[in-house]
């Protein structure tokens, strides 16, 4: 347990959880294992804990790190959209609570080598799995300067899209642009300091290479109503979200399956009826507390929203 990492929102996720009886539970991104470990300590009914990961290095840890549960613990090595194959595999129907944390987690943007950091040199890797065939180098040396631009843009919401592609069309056709700080000195020139958000110049850029390099967005689409379908009665889903993007999908997903109608369109409005999935018991999202951010700063913008099956 002590190589267990302070978890983001972890006091709020076990709030949240506490009220259920947790038989069954799916942690969609096992990571250290930290909101698991907590989970698991809290509720000894849990007979059963999915934890999934693509990143088999996190798997190595979480395994250390839940070792006094080993014999409640199933590990599985995949991205969790595809939850529902996974637990068809495990022969299992429905859950009481799923966890879905996502983004990058500490461990990956702590390791150089795995090319998510601006401020470490390393490979133009960002893949979390390292399975992945698409790289952010292959991204970066091989796709146009209009599909740069448009997932800079999409993706990465900059402001200097354009600028960006450019640059980096006319530094690759130089050399190649293999590591991230040759990244970060071709973006310097055409991108500056952020003093509203006082944040590094290459963020918005490399956000947006790593959300297309591991399809993220895409991801959450999928995966949010599939836990929503898998989950029981009385059952609850908790989306951590770090950014704008994924916040955003998550809440519409949220209020889609809240909603007593599958549409309203039209001239005057077309509505179309159909029943609640779900009721949500976080309105708001709930967010870090100022203890939390000045222990963990990258949990500052994080942001958990729970839905309950009903």
């Amino acid at each position: 347990m002590s190589r267990v990492h302070q978890s983001v929102l972890l006091n709020e996720v076990v709030k949240l959880f506490s009220p259920c009886s947790l038989r069954v539970f799916v942690d969609g991104t096992a990571g250290a294992g930290g909101h698991s470990a907590a989970l698991l300590a809290l509720h000894p009914e849990i007979e059963r804990l999915i934890a999934i990961d693509q990143d088999p290095l996190a798997l190595v840890i979480a395994s250390e790190n839940l070792i006094s549960w080993k014999d409640k613990v199933t590990f599985i090595s995949g991205n969790f959209e595809d939850l529902e194959k996974f637990l068809d595999q495990l022969e299992v129907d429905s859950v009481d609570g799923i966890l879905l944390d996502l983004g990058v987690s500490s461990m990956q943007l702590d390791r150089g080598e795995k090319g998510f950091s601006f401020l470490k040199d390393g490979p133009l890797d960002m893949r979390m799995d390292p399975r992945n065939p698409v790289t952010a180098a292959l991204i970066v040396n091989s796709w146009s300067q209009e599909e740069l631009e448009r997932i800079i843009r999409k993706y990465g919401e900059e402001k200097h899209w354009r600028a960006a592609a450019r640059a980096i069309v006319k530094a690759r056709m130089q050399k190649p642009i293999l590591t991230t700080l040759q990244l970060v000195e071709v973006l310097r020139t055409v991108l500056h300091v952020k003093p509203a958000k006082k944040i590094h110049p290459c963020t918005l850029v490399f956000q947006a290479l790593r959300i297309c390099v591991n399809r993220e967005l895409e991801v959450i689409e999928k995966v949010v109503p599939a836990a929503i379908k898998r989950l029981k009665r009385g059952g609850r889903l908790g989306v951590i979200s770090f950014h704008s993007l994924e916040d955003g999908i998550v809440k519409n997903l949220f209020r889609h399956a809240a909603s007593d109608k599958w549409e309203t369109r039209g001239i005057g409005g077309v509505f179309r009826d159909k029943e609640p999935e779900v009721r949500l018991v976080t309105r708001k999202p709930l967010i870090a507390s100022e203890e939390e951010v000045e222990i963990n700063p990258r949990s500052r913008s994080a942001k958990l929203r729970v839905v309950e099956k009903i």
